[in-house]
């Protein structure tokens, strides 16, 4: 299967656009016509039905307009068995729509158990989740790495690991200083070292990097550190990122980084000005505005706006 960062390129370029959609479904936020058929909160098969009907239908709508969808295990998790179905089934009606899949579900482990993960979600034909790339932490250290690299080698998938982070408590960690260096820097330089190893003709390797949004002056010191390395950039929209501060994400062809935005888009109907302009009823056309505007933004702010067809997204053109 083709290199990952390639078909990630690939996709880009074909919607000429870097928006990552989020599917975090949450109760307290779905649609009152999703959740009439659910006994409670705690129905839990009944709200892992909703949640699903809830992506296939976000999913209809952003399908045409962007390369890839992150569904959040998490959100999924939470239900149990009947989540984990609803996930597996979520992911399968992405791809048959044309989209890669992203799973945000930041594993690791060690030795067998690093790679038992990495058997179980990467790989399109080869794994029964059938993920494109998947989150994981570095925490553990190179060796719990590796299996996740060398099984989306195999597989033709990719790996993004967290570096840094969107939320305000990542500094606790990634911020302090070890051999005169923030322990982000050093893990920034070794995903580098991976993904230049990894290498597209793209110019942008299979081992991508979690950049927050919210981190603006970092997200540009990371570019530059990271010349190989795909960017997964959260914290756009409810968390404060703007697409003026993810700019440095990118590439002078608009490749490089692709820009995550959850809550602001799935539930856009909730909040204004979409609220305002659209009924409850019709939350996809709020889903589907929310999107095509935060692709503007981007297109007018950012690199984005250059993002060429895949005839020319070599790294020496």
């Amino acid at each position: 299967m083709k290199n990952f960062a390639d078909r990630l390129a690939t996709a880009v370029c074909g919607r000429k656009t870097p928006v990552l959609v989020g599917l975090d479904p949450r109760w307290d936020l779905l649609p009152a016509g999703l959740k009439t058929a659910v006994a409670s909160e705690r129905d839990w098969p009944g709200v892992a039905g909703a949640f699903e009907q809830f992506c296939r239908e976000v999913i209809d709508v952003v399908a045409p307009l962007v390369a890839a969808v992150k569904p959040q295990a998490a959100f999924f998790e939470r239900l149990g068995p009947a989540g984990m179905s609803a996930l597996g089934n979520v992911i399968a009606y992405a791809r048959q729509n044309g989209l890669l899949v992203i799973l945000d579900g930041k594993r690791n482990d060690i030795g067998s158990t690093a790679t038992a993960y990495a058997e179980g979600f990467l790989g399109r034909d080869e794994s029964p989740w059938g993920a494109d790339a998947l989150t994981v932490s570095p925490y553990l250290g190179d060796d719990s790495l590796q299996p996740f690299f060398d099984t989306a080698g195999e597989r033709g998938s990719g790996v993004f690991v967290l570096v840094k982070t969107s939320n305000p408590g990542g500094g606790m960690l990634q911020d302090l200083v070890a051999d005169g260096r923030p322990v982000y820097r050093h893990v920034a330089e070794y995903v580098e070292r991976q993904a230049a190893r990894s290498a597209g003709d793209c110019g942008y390797g299979i081992v991508g990097a979690v950049v927050g949004a919210t981190y603006p002056q970092q997200l540009a010191e990371l570019r530059e550190a990271m010349p190989h390395t795909w960017f997964l950039v959260p914290g756009y929209g409810a968390q404060g990122g703007t697409a003026a501060a993810v700019a440095p994400a990118f590439d002078a062809r608009g490749l490089g980084a692709i820009v995550n935005n959850s809550r602001g888009i799935i539930f856009a109907y909730t909040k204004k000005p979409y609220s305002d302009r659209f009924p409850a009823a019709e939350w996809q056309k709020a889903v589907e505005t929310a999107t095509r505007e935060m692709i503007a933004q981007l297109q007018t702010d950012t690199p984005a706006g250059k993002l060429v067809g895949e005839e020319r997204m070599t790294k020496d053109e």
